[in-house]
Parts: C-alpha cells; sequence; structure tokens
C-alpha cells in the first residue's frame, strides 16, 4: 500500500512540473532570484541574455533568458532555456565578439530540455 501512494504521489508531482507552460517557468525562475545580464547591443538578433540558477531540493538548476529583437518592434521576446553550469561563464567569454555565435554554440543545443525555445 505504501509502495502505491509514493507512486501516485510521484505521478501527480511529475504531472504538475510537465504541465507548466514555459510563461510560467520564465517567470518562477525570474522570481527566485537575481539573474547576470549580458546585453548585445551590436547584435541584429539578441538584446540580452540573462542567466539564473536555482536550487531546489539541494539541486542546482541553471537558466538562459535570452531576449530576440522583434522585427517589427523595439522591444524583445523572451524565451528560456534550462542550460549547463559552464553555459553563462562560456557565452560571457565569447558573446562581445559575436552574441548570435555565442548562442549557437553554448545556448541552443539545450533548446530541448524545456522545449520553450523558438524554432529557428
Amino acid at each position: 500500500m505504501k509502495r502505491i501512494i509514493l507512486y501516485l504521489i510521484f505521478i501527480f508531482s511529475t504531472l504538475h512540473v510537465s504541465s507548466q507552460s514555459c510563461d510560467e517557468i520564465m517567470a518562477s525562475v525570474k522570481s527566485k532570484g537575481y539573474g547576470s545580464t549580458y546585453s548585445s547591443y551590436n547584435s541584429d538578433a539578441i538584446s540580452k541574455v540573462t542567466f539564473y540558477d536555482m536550487t531546489i531540493d539541494y539541486n542546482t538548476y541553471y537558466f538562459a533568458i535570452v531576449c530576440f529583437k522583434s522585427e517589427y518592434s523595439y522591444g524583445c521576446t523572451e524565451y528560456i532555456y534550462q542550460v549547463a553550469s559552464s553555459t553563462k561563464m562560456n557565452y560571457s567569454m565569447n558573446y562581445t565578439q559575436s552574441a548570435g555565435k555565442a548562442f549557437w554554440k553554448y545556448i541552443d543545443p539545450y533548446g530541448d530540455n524545456l522545449g520553450c525555445g523558438p524554432n529557428l
């Protein structure tokens, strides 16, 4: 009986996490703490990238929120990626030469982790 209850708790908690929308995940990450932002004034596509880390149940998770410039307005559109712990350092060392190349090399490979990035 105890095993069945634990199994049901696991199933319900998994359904809750997987049912969160990308907007809900982004809002949760933004609300949990301070991020490090890297602005790209000379990039045609990327306005800025902000990195966050969150500790949940003694596990640390790393996120990048990428703000892509909008073609028809002055704003940008944000997308969230769950990345590796080394992504922030790698991106920060390379984005000044080309934010786009740094994005493709260090952030885009993690696009399937949350499924919240654009289809590029």
